[in-house]
């Protein structure tokens, strides 16, 4: 009897094709993330692999990678399943050995013609077979003990500051001095520890305001990672705390579509692009790939969830004393639009899971990089539309609203003008929500929230 592998954390979707399966003649294998499905293709050798592209501890590129990688699995056919289409995707699901790229909703007869055309050979077995589940960590995450924070980060509340607000490229000049030209990068100061989002151009004035106000006395910094285009780790060769031995600086983020995140990072520092290794920093540099979807950095809670974006990319949202910020610089919002650029499907599980993600944060940041009149011609490009921002932020009952991810071709005078009109939009909404255009050199603080005596 032929075998077969399903891999997808979504039940709803994994249950019925795995019973359509076993109907038509198929024994059915599952596994609900990444690491647990490799588990069980090595055991059992399954003639096919059904795998979702986003799932937490292991992705589908992952998946597909490691399976190229076993040799007892060099029959295996990997058949990514995925509810977006982006063509970046596609061809990163066949560099890292896939067979096939199906999109989400598929019929039943799509499916079994694709297992038909890879003819996979009956390997014998029972009639089914009970895979146990992996029992549940008693973190519910990754956890990995701090060094002190340095007593100057004490802080009362919680501190934000934008350093690149900017997406795609750098944008200095003149019509952009006010909100600012350099790319994605945002700094917390919570709890004690020193947290970044993203390492845009805007880390390197980051890195030198550090550098002036410690002086000698150490560093402890956390840098998360959303995913690996080039607008999010181009500063990180130019920050300044990485070149000295005294600081640590630790790393977090997921593996890419192509390769992990050291191996990319380590990439863009190679010769002849750079002159200095990412191996030769002096700093101590610590770079973490997240299996979990819920970590700490320090006592700080931190939860990731994945975005419409071509690769791997991610949000966070970091939960405070002061409440809750959420990261999320490139997603492009579940609209009638995007069936047609999604190869008729809209991304139904990824807009649910990130209107969870959101919901009554105290400050949501996010990509807002087209108008509604542009968003026309980019749609399937895997950023937002302020309109649908502005929706989904009222929606999610979001307190506070930063357009963040300004396209490159827009000037100060133009994301003044979105700026306006979303203002516009949530007092017709008759929302109370506040709604700002990210700006570089902006900060502000939220202030801690009183607890009641028992």
């Amino acid at each position: 009897m032929k075998t077969i592998l399903i891999i997808d954390d979504d039940e709803i979707c994994r249950a019925p094709a795995a019973e359509l399966l076993r109907r038509d003649g198929w024994t059915v294998l599952e596994a609900e993330d990444g690491d647990r499905g490799i588990e069980v293709a090595i055991e059992h050798r399954p003639d096919v692999i059904l795998c979702d592209l986003l799932m937490p501890r292991g992705n589908g590129f992952h998946v597909c990678r490691t399976v190229r990688e076993h040799l007892e699995l060099r029959h295996t056919k990997v058949v990514v399943v995925t509810g977006r289409d982006y063509a970046a995707d596609r061809q990163s699901a066949a560099d890292a050995g896939a067979d096939d790229y199906l999109v989400k909703p598929i019929s039943f007869d799509e499916l079994r013609a694709v297992l038909k055309r890879l003819e996979p050979k009956a390997t014998g077995g029972p009639e089914s077979v009970a895979v146990a589940e992996p029992p549940e960590t008693l973190t519910g995450g990754v956890e990995v003990a701090a060094e002190p924070a340095v007593l100057e980060l004490v802080e009362q509340g919680t501190k934000v500051k934008f350093w690149g607000v900017r997406g795609s490229i750098p944008t200095p000049g003149p019509s952009t001095v006010f909100f600012g030209g350099n790319t994605s990068c945002v700094e917390l100061r919570v709890a004690g520890e020193l947290i970044i989002l993203d390492a845009g151009s805007g880390i390197r004035p980051l890195g030198q305001a550090l550098a002036e106000e410690f002086g000698l006395r150490p560093m402890n910094i956390t840098l998360l990672v959303t995913h690996t285009h080039w607008d999010h780790i181009q500063g990180f060769p130019f920050f300044l705390p990485a070149y000295h031995a005294r600081n640590r600086v630790r790393i977090l983020g997921y593996e890419g579509a192509r390769d992990g995140l050291a191996a990319t990072l380590a990439g863009q520092m190679e010769s002849p692009y750079f002159p200095i290794a990412l191996k030769q920093m002096p700093g101590n540099i610590v770079i973490e790939e997240q299996r979990e979807m819920t970590f700490h950095v320090g006592p700080v809670r931190v939860e990731a969830c994945f975005s419409n974006h071509p690769g791997i990319c991610v949000g966070y949202r970091v939960f405070t004393d002061s409440g809750s910020v959420v990261y999320l610089p490139d997603n492009e919002s579940c609209n009638e639009h995007t069936a047609s650029a999604h190869g008729g499907a809209l991304p139904r599980t990824i807009e649910e899971k990130l209107a969870a993600f959101v919901q009554d944060a105290d400050v949501l940041i996010t990509d807002a990089q087209y108008t509604a009149e542009e968003y026309k011609e980019h749609v399937g490009w895997g950023h937002g539309c302020v309109d649908d921002v502005v929706r989904f932020a009222i929606a999610g009952g979001v307190k506070r609203l930063f357009l963040f991810h300004h396209d490159p071709e827009h000037d100060d005078r133009m994301i003044s003008g979105m700026l306006m009109h979303a203002r516009d939009m949530a007092t017709a909404a008759g929302s109370s929500i506040r709604i700002d255009a990210a700006r570089e050199g902006e900060q502000f603080t939220l202030a801690p929230r009183a607890v009641a005596a028992m």
